[in-house]
C-alpha cells in the first residue's frame, strides 16, 4: 500500500510538472503567417494592437467581403481580447473555405506574447 501511495504522489508530481511547462505561451514566427488580424472593434485596436497586424472586425459589418480579399489557402493568425471572438472568426473563416493553419492567439496579451510583437498605438 504505501509503494502504491508512493507511486502515485511520483505521478502527481510529473503531471504537475509537464502540465505548468504548458502554460508558458510557445513562441511562434509571425513570419509564418500571411498576416496577424486583429478582429476586434476599432475602439480596441485603438487602445493597443500588435505592430504589423491588420484589423479585420469580426462585428464589422463588411467582415466577410474584407475576409474574402485574403488568400484561403494561407495561414493567418487571429486574436481578439480574450480568444473568442478568434475562435468565431476562426470558425466562420473555415465555414467560407479557408484551407490554411488558421491559429487562435487569443489576447493582445497572448498573442504578443506568443509573436515576440510589441503591442502599438496609432
Amino acid at each position: 500500500m504505501k509503494l502504491l501511495k508512493t507511486i502515485a504522489a511520483g505521478i502527481i508530481a510529473l503531471v504537475a510538472v509537464f502540465g505548468m511547462a504548458g502554460c508558458a505561451p510557445e513562441e511562434i514566427n509571425p513570419q509564418d503567417y500571411a498576416a496577424v488580424i486583429d478582429v476586434r472593434t476599432p475602439e480596441e485596436w485603438s487602445s493597443g494592437h500588435l505592430a504589423g497586424a491588420i484589423r479585420i472586425g469580426i462585428a464589422d459589418s463588411d467582415f466577410a467581403a474584407q475576409l474574402e480579399t485574403l488568400d484561403k489557402g494561407a495561414d493567418y493568425y487571429i486574436y481578439c481580447r480574450s480568444g473568442n471572438r478568434a475562435g468565431q472568426a476562426i470558425d466562420f473563416m473555415e465555414s467560407i473555405g479557408f484551407t490554411g493553419e488558421l491559429v487562435n492567439g487569443g489576447s493582445v496579451a497572448n498573442a504578443s506574447a506568443q509573436l515576440g510583437l510589441e503591442v502599438v498605438t496609432d
